[in-house]
């Protein structure tokens, strides 16, 4: 009995032994990280480098803004924006042109699209040309949206380079119809998003300004007499006015007054036949019978 007892002490005195003797080992596998790799970090057993300290991103604003002003002659000035434009290397998006008349003044529209670092210096030139009555400016931030088409533009234009690697080497024709397929979907989502690209550079490139121009409210027309004589001839413009505009609804009234009147003749003419056709007949003319009085006996 006391042999099997003394055995079992000693298997578990060497189990003991063993374990101890793997941790010592384990332990001296792994050495302790040093200083200068600290800064590492293992996601999935891979060792990864910190990122390096990027240059900050350049901000990418889209600028839009609208430009009221007046000025005696608006399609003149508005003329006089257009090679304005053209001499900052910009381009007219829209112009429209109100030659002035009597029921309208004249004004001027346009949309023009500006370089970005040049819009101080189009508000000055539009200061010059005329009255500035208002002026909004609004801007947006599109920096993320372009990192975003950046990104994916870069990402497929890998991925149609790898396409096009695979149906160079495709071994049989199964695989070639397959890269094909995929490259052209591939191909097809790198059109759509470099045509994205391009027009959010144009946007972010050049400004676009909404501009109004309007007469001064001198040139306006005067809307009613000055003097006792100017109000005498404008009464009498009123009266001709009203006699004649009078005689013109008399005018369109009379066939309607013709047709209401021989309605009511049709009408009369009708009843007077139908009262003489419902008349009693008159008694027989000549004297009276005379009457047989009863004699009495």
């Amino acid at each position: 009995m006391r042999r099997y007892v003394l055995s079992a002490i000693v298997v578990v005195t060497l189990a003991l032994a063993g374990c101890g003797g793997s941790d010592s080992d384990s332990s001296q596998s792994s050495p302790t990280p040093s200083p200068g790799d600290s800064s590492r970090m293992e996601i999935g057993g891979a060792v990864q480098q910190p990122a390096k300290d990027q240059a900050p991103t350049e901000r990418q604003e889209i600028i839009t803004g609208q430009v009221a002003l007046t000025a005696g002659d608006p399609v003149a000035v508005g003329r006089q924006i257009v090679d304005k434009v053209d001499d900052l290397g910009g381009r007219i998006d829209q112009l429209t042109e109100q030659p002035g008349s009597d029921d309208q003044d004249a004004s001027s529209s346009l949309t023009v699209r500006v370089p970005a670092d040049s819009l101080t210096r189009t508000l000055d030139d539009l200061r010059e040309l005329g009255k500035v009555t208002s002026v909004s400016i609004t801007k947006s931030d599109v920096t993320m949206q372009s990192q975003d088409l950046d990104a994916r533009i870069g990402a497929l234009t890998a991925s149609v380079t790898r396409l096009q690697g695979l149906i160079t080497s495709a071994a049989n024709t199964a695989d070639l119809i397959e890269a094909e397929k995929a490259l052209s979907e591939r191909q097809g989502e790198l059109d759509s998003l470099t045509a994205q690209k391009r027009s959010l550079s144009d946007q972010v490139a050049l400004a676009t300004i909404m501009i109004d121009v309007t007469t001064t409210d001198a040139e306006r027309p005067s809307t009613g007499p000055d003097n006792f004589w100017e109000g005498v001839v404008a009464g009498w413009n009123a009266l001709l006015s009203a006699i004649a505009g009078g005689a013109v609804v008399v005018g369109a009234l009379i066939p309607w007054f013709g047709f209401v009147a021989v309605i009511a003749l049709v009408v009369y003419g009708a009843y007077r036949l139908r009262r003489t056709y419902n008349r009693p007949p008159s008694p027989p003319s000549g004297p009276a019978p005379e009457r047989e009085e009863a004699k009495t006996p």
